[in-house]
């Protein structure tokens, strides 16, 4: 019997989509069922319309370039919107499909993991992007490096966060970050 290969694409039970220069080309109903699309909709839109912000958009956009240019492939954990604005926690991991090319065509999958990991607290775009980049492990050092901001600002984030969070230390609020409860 031979491999029907779109129906697999469309039955996977992950969000999954091709994407050419961050244009979503096509994809399959689990992804746009996660952010509250009709079958089809996401064709031809932007990656932008995942986001909670331009900018957020923008950010990550830069931050895949190099990561995909040393290991050919992207996974990260984040925070993004769907069509009704909610807020939730997305696993998403993806490679080009010519390495020459990051942002070139590529296939990206996504994972809601939302109820591992609810947005619990208003947060500002930067305190999105640096509470992604704390759930990777990265060190303030680490993080300024990747978005361009001192240690000092990044620093300055964190602890609104701590605060946001009512965690009383860096390692508590990664616990309350992804949803563990001690």
């Amino acid at each position: 019997m031979p491999i029907d290969y779109a129906s697999i694409f469309q039955l996977a039970p992950v969000g999954m989509c091709v994407s050419d220069n961050r244009v979503i080309q096509a994809c399959n109903d689990a992804l746009g069922a996660m952010f509250g699309y009709a079958p089809g909709q996401l064709d031809g839109q932007s990656f932008q319309v995942l986001y909670p912000t331009q900018d957020e958009y923008l950010r990550t956009g830069d931050r895949i370039i190099p990561i995909m240019n040393a290991k050919g492939r992207y996974s990260d954990e984040r925070i993004m919107r769907r069509a009704s604005g909610e807020l939730f926690w997305c696993h998403v991991t993806g490679r080009a499909l010519d390495p020459a090319q990051p942002l070139g065509a590529g296939i990206w999958t996504f994972e809601d993991v939302s109820e591992q990991r609810p947005v619990s607290a208003p947060l500002t775009p930067r305190e999105r992007e640096i509470a992604a980049l704390l759930v990777e492990g990265k060190t303030s050092k680490l993080i300024a490096r990747d978005t361009g901001l001192s240690p000092r600002t990044v620093e300055m984030h964190r602890a609104r966060l701590m605060r946001k969070f009512n965690a009383a230390n860096a390692t508590e609020l990664v616990h309350k970050l992804v949803g563990v409860t001690r």
